[in-house]
């Protein structure tokens, strides 16, 4: 069943993401060569436990750390590790803050020193299908409306898109009933009322879009070694338009 939020849950939603997106904003500065992603987890913990909530990660399923760091071919859920950081690699680091009970969930993709021409182009198209997606996230469209922008947009530039892994609801606990695949057919699915609170997150690859799953049995990784990059927003339905929780600028 969706849940329904209303405006005062939202707001309390915001105040996680403030959280959240101010350390997403620090990592820009933090994310480097040389640096580890158990130095960049760390970071992110102390941040989040700094200003009083928690990281709601650590512990899911039994999973042992506050982030997901995915390097290069790795999609997602990818463990942090002491291995440093290469000039031209890319990090995707994903984190969910716990305020007071209400959550709120972000992945945004870094460029590790100086990044080849295709992998910004990753970049690039990654991010602009999430924004695309938000666009259609409007009263009266469907799931299926996101979906299908952010797939036309993706293999119009060459790019693949993951199927296996999609957005989610989100309120008090990490993943609630809602889906939101990024690719598929217009006009199907649950249609977008005022109250939804749910993440759209595309994870998009250079080559074919199939995975595997490291022994590990968490993190994903492109079949074929490719790049594969993932932005994610929480994004509220308001009467207007769509409201970006975790919007970082």
């Amino acid at each position: 069943m969706v849940v329904i939020k209303t405006e005062k849950q939202i707001g309390l939603m915001r105040e996680a993401a403030k959280i959240l997106t101010a350390c997403h904003r620090e990592l820009r500065t933090v994310i480097r060569p040389g640096i580890t992603t158990l130095e960049i987890d760390k970071f992110a913990e102390d941040f989040i436990r700094s200003h009083g909530a928690k990281a709601e990660q650590k512990g899911y399923k039994g999973y042992g750390f506050a982030t997901c760091a995915s390097i290069n071919d790795e999609i997602c859920h990818g463990f942090p590790t002491s291995t440093p950081l290469n000039e031209g690699d890319i990090v995707g680091i994903d984190m969910v803050v716990n305020l007071n009970g209400w959550l709120a969930d972000s992945a945004w993709t870094y460029p590790v020193g100086q990044i080849s021409e295709q992998a910004e182009r990753l970049l690039r198209v990654t991010k602009e299908c999430l924004y695309i997606g938000i666009e259609k996230s409007i009263i009266g469209n469907r799931i299926g409306d996101i979906s299908h922008a952010i797939q036309s947009h993706a293999e119009s530039e060459g790019f693949s898109v993951v199927r296996e892994f999609t957005g989610h609801g989100i309120g008090q606990i990490m993943h609630e009933d809602l889906q939101v695949p990024h690719y598929g057919r217009p006009n199907r699915g649950e249609r977008l009322s005022e109250g939804m609170v749910f993440t759209i997150e595309p994870m998009i690859n250079i080559g074919l879009h199939r995975l595997k799953i490291d022994p590990n049995k968490w993190t994903a990784r492109t079949v074929d070694g490719s790049l594969s990059a993932q932005y994610e927003h929480t994004i509220a339905i308001t009467k207007n338009s769509p409201l970006i929780l975790t919007e970082q600028d």
